[in-house]
């Protein structure tokens, strides 16, 4: 499976802070936002991700992440001279895609809970058709709505319905066969003259080969393209960062955890960052990992266990 993180945009509900920077660069708490969706393709085992953005904010993206080789990643980069939806992210990265499935994330949406890991990897297994992940929300007008039968098959998709049939909205991830990018090609705008997702979703819908996993209790779901959501997350990081003992979207801890990188790669990682709690966090894990023998991948520092995946 390939992996693309679309992080384009204007970022006009954060202005004026987006004025000068991307909106996937700000911090969220102690990393960078861009860290979250990164961490989401990495627990599900892809390692080859485009990352998408407009002419001026791409270098910074290369500057952060460079080509992913230190985390054990190939990160290749496109750019969206503007934006044009969600399905654009298709046919740029058409090449990318290939004949292999692919995940998609949002660059501002942020993906947390117990057991995450493990159904990511499940579900990125063979692809047939496209698996959606939905999650239960107190004001679904607000959303892209998806109603399943008995099965968990997609039957009914609405965007911001005045009565909707469910309150399960469709998340910023998306896992797609192969034709997702003739599907995307071959879409018309919208009036805003933009490609909807929810059309990518409708075809796949209508031919029967679209799937929508519930994100249960347990799991947190958070979009960050407000300037109450941006603290929101920011808060919700420390505080359970606080509470665990642990940090949210460590990606060389979690290059680590997946076997994309040594113990010793992972040390010097954090030795570059040495000034900051963030780097003596990546340090402790390497030790305690090498300690350990790298055997379960459970175990982190403070004693915590790695099931924040």
């Amino acid at each position: 499976m390939k992996g693309i993180i679309l992080a384009g945009g204007s970022g006009k509900r954060l202005h004026p802070i987006t004025h000068g920077v991307s909106k996937q660069l700000l911090p969220v708490y102690d990393k960078p936002m861009i860290y979250h969706p990164l961490s989401v393709l990495m627990l599900s085992g892809v390692r080859e991700i485009l990352v998408i953005s407009s002419p001026g904010d791409l270098p910074g993206f290369r500057r952060l992440l460079g080509d992913g080789s230190h985390l054990g990643l190939d990160l290749h980069y496109a750019v969206q001279e503007s934006p044009r939806g969600i399905p654009d992210a298709f046919v740029i990265g058409a090449r990318h895609v290939g004949t292999d499935s692919v995940a998609l994330v949002l660059g501002d949406n942020i993906f947390h809970g117990a057991g995450l890991s493990g159904l990511l990897q499940h579900e990125a297994g063979p692809v047939r058709g496209c698996t959606l992940f939905g999650h239960q929300v107190s004001d679904p007008e607000r959303y892209g709505i998806g109603e399943t039968d008995g099965s968990g098959h997609l039957v009914s998709l609405e965007e911001k319905p005045r009565y909707p049939r469910s309150d399960l909205a469709i998340t910023g991830l998306y896992f797609y066969d192969s034709h997702v990018v003739d599907i995307a090609r071959g879409l018309r705008p919208s009036d805003r003259g933009e490609l909807e997702i929810s059309d990518v979703n409708r075809a796949y819908m209508e031919q029967g080969r679209a799937r929508l996993i519930e994100l249960g209790r347990g799991f947190t779901w958070l979009d960050t393209g407000t300037h109450d959501s941006l603290l929101q997350a920011g808060n919700f990081v420390r505080i359970l960062e606080r509470n665990q003992g642990i940090r949210i979207a460590c990606v060389e801890e979690i290059a680590l955890r997946m076997g994309f990188i040594g113990a010793d790669s992972c040390h010097r990682l954090g030795e570059q960052q040495s000034s900051t709690g963030y780097g003596t966090y990546v340090m402790k894990v390497a030790k305690e990992y090498r300690k350990d023998g790298g055997s379960d991948g459970l175990v982190v520092s403070g004693g915590a266990r790695w099931s924040q995946w």
